[in-house]
């Protein structure tokens, strides 16, 4: 029940509910908090000033998000909201969740209506603080939205639970334990306070006094208000429309906006709702007890990593102290190995971990509450929320497919230390498989005419010689620095080829396999040289460097699954609501290059990523996000840069349909700078980056662009770079 708390509590004064109302958009707020954060809007974007012009054909209008949109310069750029750009803006509180609440302008009248019965300021409009949709209110105010009564009683009977003892309700200071409860009077009383104020005497003699347990059950069994209808409030709701997906009653069908459209009983209707929810419950029900076993798996793996981190330590060290000291400096090198590998594991498991842990914290709050909500009897209120919950439980249970219970890693140190070459091969010492009786693979061949090199990549390919009898369970591929320096590996595996992205162009690399099985691995094959492409160079005068220009798309093999590729993966979307990630197939780490990207579409003013990252950057968040990828967010009018979660340099100009965002990386001098329609945006937007970076994108599906590669740096840059 805990677990379900979040979903009980205001987003705007993050308590618990108190007379929640139901936003268009299918979220709740206090009505209090409603009426505190209601902005005041032009007389221009009024209901009454849109029907007189036939621009409004809805009882709500909602805004363009970009009115209500101002920010300080320390901003992130989400979940803010104020008054509009032309318009003088009102200081603002934050609540305990760190949503901005507005007061109103001045001090409300004295009356007693309730917050929704009290008048509300003409044309005012109210931003949902979940969504950030906002809408203007018409001439009903905050009476047009429905209360949520199922909400209501779920906070009840949570609270109830949560209740150790019930307390006397007429003790002035510490409260005492309630003893007995006056069904008529509705009150607990402690016994000193029975005896003071409910005599048994005189009328009171007749009241019925019951254990306070008894008295709980009786208020929850209690009947409720019967719900009526918003538009018409002396009536009750008695049928459901199928169009709207609301309850109405019989003056909205003779006379109202839902004459002519498709009803059904509302108990039917009830009936059915309660099957659907109840049914996709079932399925995240079983997604849940996967995710806690998964768990599990996860919280053993660490342990079990522990444990053989240590243990292969040990052994790792008794063998290397045995050798002489020639051994020493190789030692500390292996330990360094084994440690990296130790804790890249538990990084990985840890993140893991602690992903599935918030996902499944917020699965189960959600399956609590919709078992609470099955439980009210309450058909109106019950039908009012069940679409959403209904849609939430279905994308909650999406979410939880696509390998997201998948260990990303093993526990097992798949590697052994052999002590027994001789001193001279001390130099070539390194982690080898476990031994056995059995001899060791013959020498692989190079398939020559299957090798080859593209842009900066270079495909090997080979096989083992036609006559060898002993199988080999695996390949090792080893590439030299290309300056001649030391070779190291660059695939571990089964396959019998490998491309090889990232090197340097114009450079010469050598290359050689050996296979290897438990006994132990085979000798080297000849060594290959392969010569990376040059490139197209471009030279601008007086530059100080050349641009090694290359042609590239978009991955698909590294991609997120959501991704979709067109166009010859040059053109990519997405089919998820959510921001998912897509790297180039061409890595660089030296030289200066520079891309370019245009917006095919943009819908809803979403927020796509545009930059550089690691091979193993993140691909279910947007780019920027982790600490392998450096990126600029950009939404219709502004943007900032963002590497490891943190935001910095907001700048205004923004994207729209058509839009060219540049990208150059200059590896020179260790600098990344973003273009937006030929025009720097900001400053240079980080610096000090150095090793091999790909280009990256993180959109949604509310966005489409198309990759332009092998061009020249802006001029404008150039001369700045030689002139520096």
């Amino acid at each position: 029940m805990e677990e379900m708390e979040e979903e009980l509590k205001c987003p705007v004064c993050g308590s618990f509910y108190r007379e929640p109302i139901i936003l268009p958009c299918s979220h709740n707020l206090c009505q209090a908090c409603a009426r505190n954060i209601l902005v005041q809007t032009p007389e221009s974007e009024s209901p009454q000033s849109r029907r007189a012009s036939g621009s409004g054909v809805s009882d709500y209008d909602y805004l363009d998000l970009d009115k209500m949109s101002l920010y300080s310069e320390a901003d992130s750029g989400y979940g803010s909201y104020g008054g509009f750009a032309s318009a003088p803006t009102t200081p603002c509180q934050k609540s305990p969740n760190g949503v901005r609440v507005f007061p109103p302008a001045m001090p409300p009248p004295a009356t007693h209506l309730s917050p929704a019965l009290a008048p509300v300021p003409r044309n005012s409009c109210i931003t949902c603080p979940q969504c950030h949709r906002s809408l203007i209110l018409d001439d009903r105010g905050l009476r047009g939205f429905p209360k949520n009564r199922v909400l209501e009683g779920v906070i009840d009977r949570y609270q109830q639970s949560k209740a150790a003892a019930l307390k006397c309700q007429l003790c002035e200071k510490a409260p005492k334990e309630a003893t007995v409860m006056c069904e008529q009077c509705d009150v607990f009383y402690c016994d000193p306070c029975r005896l003071r104020c409910h005599p048994p005497r005189g009328p009171l003699a007749k009241h019925r006094l019951v254990p306070p347990a008894q008295g709980r059950v009786s208020r929850r069994l209690s009947p409720r208000k019967v719900s009526t209808c918003t538009d018409h409030e002396l009536e009750n709701h008695s049928m459901y429309c199928v169009q709207c997906k609301m309850p109405v009653c019989y003056q909205c069908l003779e006379e109202g906006k839902h004459s002519s459209h498709e009803v059904k009983a509302l108990g039917a209707m009830w009936k059915l709702h309660k099957s659907q929810l109840s049914q996709a419950l079932n399925g995240l029900s079983d997604r849940a007890k996967e995710a806690k076993e998964f768990l599990v798996q996860l919280r053993n793996m660490v342990q079990q990593i522990q444990e053989n981190s240590v243990e292969f330590e040990a052994c790792l060290v008794a063998q290397c102290d045995a050798l002489i000291d020639a051994l020493n400096r190789r030692k500390a090198q292996l330990l360094a190995r084994v440690n990296k590998e130790h804790e890249h594991k538990l990084k990985v498991v840890r993140d893991q971990i602690s992903h599935c842990t918030v996902k499944l914290r917020q699965t189960t709050g959600l399956m609590e509450y919709c078992l609470e909500v099955i439980k009210e009897n309450d058909p109106s209120g019950f039908l009012q929320i069940s679409d959403a919950l209904i849609r939430r439980v279905h994308l909650t249970e999406d979410q939880w497919g696509k390998g997201t219970l998948t260990p990303r890693m093993t526990t097992d140190f798949d590697l052994s230390l052999d002590n027994s070459p001789l001193l001279q091969s001390i130099h070539q010492l390194d982690f080898v498989q476990m031994k056995a009786s059995s001899p060791v693979p013959a020498t692989p061949i190079l398939q020559l005419e299957e090798c080859c090199t593209h842009n900066n990549s270079a495909t090997l390919s080979w096989k083992q010689p036609p006559l060898s009898t002993v199988p080999a369970e695996g390949y090792i591929l080893e590439l030299d620095d290309g300056n001649g320096g030391q070779f190291r590996e660059v695939y571990v595996g089964k396959e019998t080829m490998c491309t090889v992205d990232g090197l340097h162009f114009n450079s010469t690399y050598n290359a050689r396999i050996k296979a290897f099985n438990k006994t132990g691995v085979s000798q080297y094959s000849k060594t290959l040289v392969l010569q990376t492409s040059e490139g197209c160079s471009f030279e601008p005068q007086s530059a100080p460097y050349s641009q090694l220009v290359a042609w590239f798309a978009f991955d698909p093999g590294s991609a997120h699954a959501d991704i979709i590729f067109s166009n010859d993966n040059l053109t990519v979307t997405c089919s998820s609501y959510d921001d998912r990630v897509v790297l180039g197939k061409t890595g660089f780490s030296k030289g200066v290059h520079y891309w370019e990207l245009t917006v095919d579409r943009y819908d809803n003013h979403p927020d796509p990523a545009f930059g550089v990252a690691r091979m193993d950057v993140m691909k279910d968040v947007m780019l920027g996000k982790d600490d392998k990828a450096w990126a600029m967010y950009v939404d219709n009018h502004r943007s900032w840069f963002m590497h490891n979660n943190s935001h910095t340099n907001r700048t205004e100009g923004g994207i729209t349909k058509g839009a060219t965002i540049g990208v150059l990386l200059d590896l020179n001098r260790k600098t990344l700078t973003f273009f937006i329609n030929d025009e720097q945006q900001g400053p240079i937007a980080f610096e000090n980056v150095e090793g091999l970076f790909f280009p990256a994108v993180s959109l949604n599906r509310n966005v489409q662009v198309t990759l332009h590669t092998g061009l020249p740096v802006p001029d404008f840059y150039s001369s700045r770079a030689s002139i520096a």
